[in-house]
């Protein structure tokens, strides 16, 4: 032992260890809730850390997005390129309500339109819903040949992008200012918007796989539950009553 240094008493020690306890016994799972414009009405399940104290677990899930391929939402199509994103906005009981927050068509299906010996044609515009929402909207086309054109190439001029972008802007702006976000989110999904533009804008030239390929909110209006809770209630379901025959009635 060196000089100048004492022994501990009782010798060493071993360091006590933690009890290991699974994180998931503080967790708790909700059901996440799409609107009644998408076919399947209960998409995923979620976990929150459960309330402890002054933390809610409520406040741990609003404001979430969730971004979920069309091809879940509506199995049956065959577009789970197109992503839709919904924000978690109210919890009842285990079930949490969504609304609208975004839409894009997947990074892969883009570059597999973008080809040679064309023009990509690109835009974006905002527009505001008779709802007081605020939505940026990108929409991408592409140039094709002419019936029996003899050219590789299917090259639009410059004079000619310019009115097919103003066509583009036009038809974007006519379609979402008169009518609200629920409306709106039935074009995107079978994309009536970019066929439309496809229609209109081959005059110029034309056109193909035209389509709107991302939306984002930029602005929404207060949150009001009542307008939320009207995306989940199904109309097909209410009871509209059963035309009873009165023989004996007199009025």
């Amino acid at each position: 032992m060196a000089v100048g240094k004492t022994q501990k008493k009782g010798g060493s020690k071993k360091h006590s260890k933690k009890k290991q306890v699974d994180p998931f016994l503080k967790k708790e799972w909700y059901v996440v809730k799409a609107p009644n414009v998408f076919t399947t009405r209960s998409l995923a399940r979620t976990l929150v850390t459960k309330t402890i104290g002054t933390k809610i677990a409520a406040d741990g899930l609003k404001n979430r997005v969730c971004t979920v391929s069309l091809g879940d939402l509506n199995p049956e199509t065959d577009q789970q390129h197109r992503k839709f994103k919904l924000e978690l906005l109210d919890v009842q009981g285990k079930n949490i309500y969504t609304n609208f927050s975004g839409f894009e068509v997947s990074r892969d299906k883009q570059c597999s339109l973008v080809k040679k010996w064309q023009t990509t044609i690109e835009c974006h515009t905002e527009v505001k819903t008779t709802d007081g929402y605020t939505l940026r909207v990108f929409v991408i086309g592409f140039t094709k040949k002419h019936n029996d054109q003899l050219k590789r190439h299917a090259y639009a001029k410059s004079t000619q992008i310019m009115k097919i972008r103003r066509v583009m802007t036009q038809v974007v702006q006519k379609e979402i200012q008169s009518c609200d976000l629920k409306e709106v989110v039935n074009k995107l999904i079978p994309d009536s918007i970019g066929k439309d533009i496809n229609t209109k804008a081959s005059p110029i030239y034309p056109m193909e796989n035209t389509c709107v390929r991302k939306v984002k909110v930029v602005k929404k209006p207060k949150f009001d539950l009542g307008k939320l809770m009207e995306l989940y209630n199904d109309s097909s379901s209410a009871n509209t009553g059963v035309k009873v025959d009165r023989p004996d009635f007199e009025p």
